[in-house]
C-alpha cells in the first residue's frame, strides 16, 4: 500500500514568468526561493524548498505536473514497483534535474486519463530560514483539482492504483480525495469535464483574516475574484477563488475537515446543487476553472518524433 505525506508541489506553465512571479509573491504571498535566468521560478508557502514552480512556455498556460511527497525512501521504491506492475512506465529523473529540484530520488509517469505528469519523491531539502511573508499566513499547499473527461475511469484509477481515499462526491460532477494517510479532506479532486484541464490549485491559509484581507488586496489590484468568500459543504472549508495573470484559478482555503487514519467516516454522495458547493449560496463567475491546459509529454514527444 502506497503511503503519502502530502501534496508537495504543483508546477505551472505560464506565459510571462516575471509577471506570474510578481503575482504569486505580491498578491498571493508566496516566497520566491529562486528565480535564475533560463531556469524555472521556485516559490514556497512552507519550510519546503518549493510548493509552486513556474515554467515559461510558448504553449497554452496550465498544469505542467503534480508532485506528491511519500512517507519514506522505502515508499518511493514500493510505489515505483507498484506503478510498473500497472504498466504505467514510471521513470526516474536524471541527477541534474533532481539537483535543480532539491529533491531526493524522484520518479514520474504519465497519468492515462488526463495525460498529466505525476511525480513522486520522499524529501525536499529545507532552506536554512523559515518561510516568511507579511502578506499571507499559510499552513500548506492544500490541493489541486483537474477536469478529466473519462471521469469514472479516472476516479477508479486514483482510488485503486494511486491509493487515494474518497472523502465525498457531488453527483457525477466531482470526487474529492485525500492522499492516504494525509488527513485533510482532499489533496486532489477529479471533476467531470469535456477535456483534460486544470480546474484550480489551492493554498491553505491560517485564518479568516487571510481570506478577508486577501480579497481586499485582490480588489485593489484589479485581480478578478471568481467565487466567494463562501463555505464548501463537502469539506467545511471557507474559500476565496481568484485568477492569476494567465486566468488560471487559484484558491485560498481554511478550516478543512480532517480524517483519522483508522475508522474515518464514510464518503457522502451529495446532491448536485449550488449549496452542495457553497452553503452560503454564492454563484461562481463563469471564468472560474475555465482556463488551464494539461501538458501531456507523451503527446508532445509524439509530435516531435513525427
Amino acid at each position: 500500500m502506497i503511503r503519502y505525506r502530502k501534496l508537495g508541489y504543483v508546477a505551472l506553465n505560464v506565459s510571462d514568468i516575471e509577471k506570474s512571479k510578481d503575482f504569486y509573491t505580491k498578491m498571493v504571498g508566496l516566497e520566491c526561493v529562486s528565480a535564475k535566468e533560463s531556469e524555472p521560478v521556485f516559490l514556497r508557502c512552507t519550510s519546503d524548498h518549493h510548493n509552486l514552480i513556474l515554467y515559461q512556455t510558448d504553449r497554452e498556460p496550465g498544469l505542467k505536473r503534480i508532485g506528491f511527497e511519500l512517507e519514506s525512501e522505502e515508499q518511493v521504491e514500493i510505489a515505483f514497483k507498484h506503478f510498473q506492475e500497472h504498466d504505467l512506465d514510471p521513470y526516474y529523473i536524471d541527477e541534474e534535474e533532481q539537483s535543480l529540484l532539491k529533491q531526493t530520488k524522484t520518479f514520474r509517469f504519465t497519468e492515462p486519463y488526463s495525460g498529466a505528469t505525476l511525480e513522486f519523491y520522499n524529501y525536499q531539502y529545507h532552506l536554512p530560514h523559515e518561510f516568511k511573508n507579511e502578506i499571507t499566513k499559510f499552513e500548506t499547499l492544500s490541493h489541486v483539482v483537474m477536469k478529466i473527461p473519462e471521469y469514472e475511469k479516472a476516479v477508479k484509477f486514483y482510488k485503486e492504483v494511486v491509493n487515494f481515499k474518497v472523502s465525498d462526491m457531488v453527483g457525477n460532477g466531482i470526487t474529492f480525495m485525500r492522499c492516504f494517510p494525509n488527513p485533510y479532506h482532499h489533496s486532489f479532486a477529479v471533476a467531470n469535464g469535456t477535456k483534460p484541464q486544470l480546474h484550480h490549485i489551492a493554498f491553505k491559509v491560517v485564518d479568516i483574516n487571510d481570506i478577508g484581507i486577501g480579497r481586499t488586496r485582490m480588489e485593489k489590484n484589479d485581480v478578478p475574484i471568481v467565487h466567494g468568500p463562501g463555505r464548501h459543504l463537502p469539506s467545511g472549508s471557507i474559500f476565496l477563488y481568484f485568477l492569476d495573470p494567465d486566468n488560471l484559478t487559484v484558491e485560498f482555503t481554511m478550516g478543512m475537515e480532517a480524517f483519522p487514519e483508522d475508522g474515518p467516516r464514510k464518503p457522502r454522495y451529495l446532491q448536485p446543487h449550488i449549496e452542495s458547493i457553497d452553503i452560503w449560496g454564492t454563484v461562481p463567475d463563469p471564468r472560474k476553472a475555465a482556463f488551464g491546459s494539461v501538458e501531456n509529454l507523451k503527446e508532445i514527444n509524439s509530435l516531435v518524433n513525427n
